[in-house]
């Protein structure tokens, strides 16, 4: 069986940083994890790519051609349509290996995967060849300190989840870079619900909120009906964190499950070197350990 991760999320969430330190973590658990790159406007990776969709198309590429007059959000749009046109590509990029465990680094433009169908043709297309697919969401928790800006960003957290239909990990990143009291309040954002913005004042202190306060009240309502959108927070500093946030995918999809036990025989006696006291042969216990 092979595992991927879809990582998600608006530009600039720590999408990247989250795979480079997915790749060390997973060196030092001995589990090989890769990374392949879809975004076609990247520039420097700070992981090992080992497969690239600059490789088959460029958003410079799209750019400049004079026939297509592309500006960098159709370009970016029009590089991935092509990438789901041409998808031997990538499958023979990723080669027949039946342990892989890959991480897609995706594009931050959320309309790739909230409006469009483009990253639910590629999980599609994963499935077939054999994968179990989990999404990662990624929020940068400093949204935490702007109750607007947390919830726009967890209303497309939600969106994605919906779209993708898919088992979704949501991670709030970035947590090692937020001040004292940030951490303190950061448990309430973990689950949250639309309380969080009468708590904070933010419906109804100012007179934007006080004109559009149905339309906030029906936001929070939404939240609370659909009740999906859950966080981990992710301190890279921190290999407890990270170990939580990889069980948490390994959960969604079943990592390890259909691998064989290994067990040995309970009646085998154990292997002996020739420096090993005798063997009790009526009760088959070494003399000398109790």
């Amino acid at each position: 069986m092979k595992y991927a991760q879809l990582v998600l999320g608006p530009a600039g969430s720590g999408k990247s940083t989250y795979c480079a330190t997915m790749v060390r973590h997973g060196e030092a658990i001995q589990r090989k994890i890769e990374v392949v790159n879809l975004d076609p406007a990247a520039e420097t990776f700070d992981y090992p790519v080992a497969c690239d969709i600059r490789n088959l198309i460029t958003l410079d590429d799209v750019m400049d051609d004079q026939d297509l007059h592309f500006g960098p959000n159709g370009g970016l749009v029009f590089a991935m349509e092509y990438l789901i046109e041409n998808m031997e590509w990538l499958q023979d990029q990723l080669g027949e290996q039946d342990d892989d465990y890959i991480l897609f680094d995706c594009p931050g433009q959320i309309e790739l995967h909230t409006h469009f169908n483009i990253i639910k043709k590629l999980v599609r297309t994963l499935e077939s060849l054999n994968y179990r697919v989990c999404g990662v969401f990624c929020l940068d928790s400093n949204f935490i300190t702007d109750m607007s800006k947390f919830f726009s960003g967890l209303m497309v957290a939600l969106s994605t989840m919906v779209n993708l239909e898919i088992s979704f990990v949501n991670v709030l990143t970035k947590c090692d870079l937020l001040n004292r009291s940030a951490q303190k309040a950061l448990s309430k954002f973990l689950e949250p619900d639309g309380n969080l913005l009468d708590e904070y004042g933010e419906a109804s202190s100012t007179r934007w909120g006080k004109k559009y306060r149905k339309l906030t009240e029906a936001i929070a309502q939404i939240v609370d009906d659909f009740s999906m959108v859950k966080f981990f927070p992710l301190n890279i500093n921190s290999e407890d964190s990270i170990g939580d946030v990889l069980l948490a995918v390994d959960f969604a999809t079943q990592y390890g499950e259909d691998e064989e036990v290994k067990v040995r025989d309970s009646f085998d006696p154990p292997e002996r070197d020739e420096n090993m006291p005798p063997v009790d042969g009526d009760n088959g216990r070494i003399y000398g350990i109790s």
